[in-house]
């Protein structure tokens, strides 16, 4: 599968067994090409997210466990209509934002606290066993450096983050991390860079303070 770009920066074509077919602006966004984010189609997806998200964090507790179990099934509900693909036993806190959701998949067992922020413009992979402290965000949306062309798209890269991950309060994964498995992210944590296996990382840009042990 090759990519060519006709005429412009913005417009992309597919090479397929030898036949181009012109890409929507989506698939080109999901691919990690440049992209312009007012496209109709993306717009829409855009905003079926928020409505989706403003539900699920608009939606109030109650004293009465009857009550409250429900409220706790309709945020479910609400997270597997949102996202990608998710896991059994999934839970997130409020206030949840991402840009698309389609774009994020979770494995079994997650937990993420108050105030993440996922933008998806690109894949997040999260795997099983992972927890998120307050106010994480992911970010896969970027942009050119050059300003003039900043002006007319932008573009993304995924991030993927493995098995028995925790990523404490207010840590940031930017775009094109790999996060491995029985990871711990400090508070704060600004990473960069891909993570290996077993390590602790801490700082900005992240470092590597030590090593996991695994019993």
């Amino acid at each position: 599968m090759k990519y060519i770009y006709v005429t412009d920066k913005i417009s992309v074509r597919i090479n397929i067994g030898g036949f181009f077919m012109a890409m929507t602006e989506k698939e080109k966004m999901i691919a990690g090409l440049p992209y312009n984010p007012a496209d109709p189609e993306l717009t829409k997806g855009r905003i079926r997210a928020r409505i989706l998200f403003q539900k699920f964090n608009n939606l109030n507790l109650s004293d009465n466990e009857e009550d409250a179990d429900k409220t706790f099934k309709e945020r479910s509900n609400i997270l597997k209509e949102l996202l990608g693909s998710t896991g059994e036993s999934i839970y997130m806190e409020p206030n949840f934002k991402c840009d698309y959701g389609y774009n994020i998949s979770v494995g079994n067992n997650f937990y993420a606290n108050f105030d993440c922020v996922m933008l998806d413009v690109c894949k997040i992979t999260i795997g099983e066993n992972c927890f998120f402290a307050p106010g994480v965000h992911i970010y896969t949306a970027t942009h050119p450096i050059d300003p003039i062309e900043r002006l007319n798209y932008e573009f993304g890269k995924p991030v993927t983050i493995g098995n028995n991950v925790w990523i404490g309060g207010h840590a940031t994964i930017n775009p094109d991390v790999t996060i491995g498995n029985n990871v711990v992210v400090a508070s704060g944590a600004v990473v960069t860079k891909d993570v290996p296996d077993n390590v602790v990382v801490g700082g900005n840009p992240a470092k590597i303070i030590k090593k996991v042990e695994a019993k």
